[in-house]
């Protein structure tokens, strides 16, 4: 019985050939993606993500989804045209935040804060009044954030 089956697939898949229909296949003649490199066993949603152009941040936890769109902040309102709509944006994010301090995921315990808005609009406010040539690299160091050895230089100012 099974024979007889398998013989009537090859018969089909022989006709198939036959008329053309293997010919001009996406992919025909082309290596195997992946083919000789070492197993992955998330290969299927890398694949996806890259298919599909999805930002590979949507893997991460949602406090370091959080946290990394803190950090983004400046870049975020940076074109945004009103006061307004920038208040807006930081609203919807302290909205995320203060949702997810209230009941946290399983995933890394990561310190996440709501954004300050005042803050967020006095520089938006100072990038906006400043023209674009004129920023200098103090500037531009400050505007990051303080450097990671900051919190050491203001106590030693304050104890010398």
């Amino acid at each position: 019985m099974v024979e007889a089956w398998e013989a009537s697939v090859e018969a089909k898949i022989q006709d198939a050939v036959q008329r053309g229909e293997f010919d001009d296949l996406p992919g025909m003649g082309k290596p195997i993606p992946g083919r000789g490199a070492p197993y992955d066993e998330a290969w299927w949603i890398k694949s996806f993500l890259e298919r599909e152009a999805l930002p590979s941040d949507l893997l991460l936890p949602t406090s370091l989804q959080l946290r990394r769109r803190v950090e983004q902040v400046p870049d975020e309102v940076r074109d945004l045209p009103t006061e307004q709509s920038v208040r807006d944006f930081v609203g919807q994010l302290n909205v995320q935040i203060v949702a997810w301090l209230r009941s946290p995921d399983d995933g890394p315990r990561v310190a996440v804060r709501p954004v300050n808005t005042e803050d967020v609009i006095s520089r938006w406010r100072a990038e906006r009044a400043r023209p674009e040539a004129t920023v200098t690299v103090t500037e531009a160091v400050t505007a990051v954030g303080p450097s990671r050895w900051g919190w050491w230089q203001r106590w030693r100012r304050r104890r010398g």
